[in-house]
């Protein structure tokens, strides 16, 4: 890979509290968007499950992550990262030792909407911005597909 941008992370990690929702859909995003040779990982300090409605809206622009699951902090090698963004907002972040970049996006927690039609605004909304933030960190046109309403 002699033409890599040499400014573009070889290796980034995702991290959220649960890796449910935010950071699944950055990886998930990232996968689609970052160049060839771009390792993509996301974990959280307090894994549970993977949303639902983060599945349904990554499946509206055509990502399948129907079998991702969430993963914890120590299932991943977070040392080798080039660079972490942490997603958190109102909640206390994973804390990343070491001298690893690190870039800081403070997006809410889409699944603490109510209701069902907010949640799913939410989501999009979530989807929408990380695509424009990745698409900026990459240094690329984010476009990952049509939007599906499903």
């Amino acid at each position: 890979m002699a033409n890599r941008d040499p400014s573009v992370p070889r290796t980034v990690v995702f991290l959220c509290v649960a890796n449910s929702a935010r950071s699944q859909l950055a990886e998930a995003l990232a996968r689609r968007i970052a160049p060839p040779g771009t390792m993509v990982l996301s974990a959280g300090s307090n894994p549970w499950r993977v949303h639902p409605m983060a599945i349904r809206v990554l499946d509206e622009v055509g990502i399948d992550i129907s079998r991702a699951r969430s993963k914890g902090i120590d299932e991943i090698h977070i040392e080798r990262a080039g660079l972490v963004v942490t997603l958190c907002a109102e909640e206390v972040c994973p804390v990343v030792p070491g001298s690893v970049r690190r870039l800081h996006w403070p997006l809410p927690d889409p699944a603490e909407a109510w209701g069902e039609a907010e949640m799913l605004e939410r989501f999009r909304e979530t989807r929408d911005l990380l695509t424009e933030k990745l698409g900026e960190l990459f240094g690329v046109s984010p476009a990952i597909g049509p939007a599906r309403n499903v």
